[in-house]
């Protein structure tokens, strides 16, 4: 499957935007009910393959509410930021992380607000699908990274198998919609856009094929939790 050789509509950014302010005061209850409760355990595992060393600088793109980029904040990290395009989200990450030393940019993974070489590790988790032009995304990362710098990639991927496989379709089809729709009051089908986006986005084997295609060396890739979610990381030359 090729994401960027489906034409995307032309307001995907803003409708993008739109959906995660409407559903940012409850998007943490919902991470943690609907993944039970494994969403954190995935990005300490994001966090561990990222090996940030004493005074390294840390960007975590598409941060959300700021769980990721406050897991980076305790690894002894000389500079943490938080970027991402909805101020709604960052609201709650700087009411979450108030007294942290975490900078919080609103900015856009495609044109980062940085120079290049400016970071030794850029995470990003659940956020690339998200991305109108992921290539372009990708792109950035690796330009703002220094020399033997890790981008680290949490993203949902397809469970394997006929019967586990079968479980996870109903879950993701039937389940979740509904019932993370009522928590977040949302009314407008956020959360089957959600469902939607894992769907149509590449999978684990294709997202590490950009990666390297991004000119990342080492890549690795790693299934987790029955191969709900997949952890990447590659080295910038």
């Amino acid at each position: 499957m090729s994401v960027e050789s489906q034409p995307a509509p032309a307001d995907k950014a803003l409708r993008v935007r739109e959906m995660f302010a409407r559903i940012a005061r409850r998007y943490d209850l919902n991470n943690r009910l609907h993944s039970f409760w494994r969403d954190q355990a995935w990005r300490r595992s994001a966090v561990r393959s990222a090996a940030v060393q004493p005074g390294q600088a840390v960007l975590d793109v598409a941060c959300g509410t700021g769980d990721l980029a406050g897991m980076f904040d305790r690894t002894g990290a000389g500079r943490v930021v938080g970027l991402d395009f909805c101020e709604e989200m960052l609201e709650l990450a700087r009411l979450k992380f108030a007294g942290r030393r975490i900078e919080w940019v609103r900015g856009d993974a495609m044109e980062l607000p940085f120079a290049d070489g400016s970071f030794d590790v850029v995470s990003i988790a659940f956020g690339i699908r998200n991305v109108s032009q992921p290539r372009r995304a990708l792109e950035e990362f690796v330009r703002v990274l220094r020399p033997g710098g890790r981008l680290v990639v949490l993203e949902f991927d397809r469970p394997r198998g006929r019967v586990l496989g079968a479980a996870a379709r109903f879950y993701l089809d039937q389940v979740m919609p509904r019932t993370a729709a009522w928590l977040a009051g949302d009314r407008e089908g956020a959360y089957a856009y959600l469902r939607d986006s894992v769907k149509a986005f590449w999978t684990a084997e294709e997202l590490a094929g950009e990666m390297v295609r991004s000119r990342l060396s080492d890549v690795v890739s790693r299934r987790l939790t029955l191969g709900i979610a997949a952890l990447h990381r590659g080295v910038r030359p």
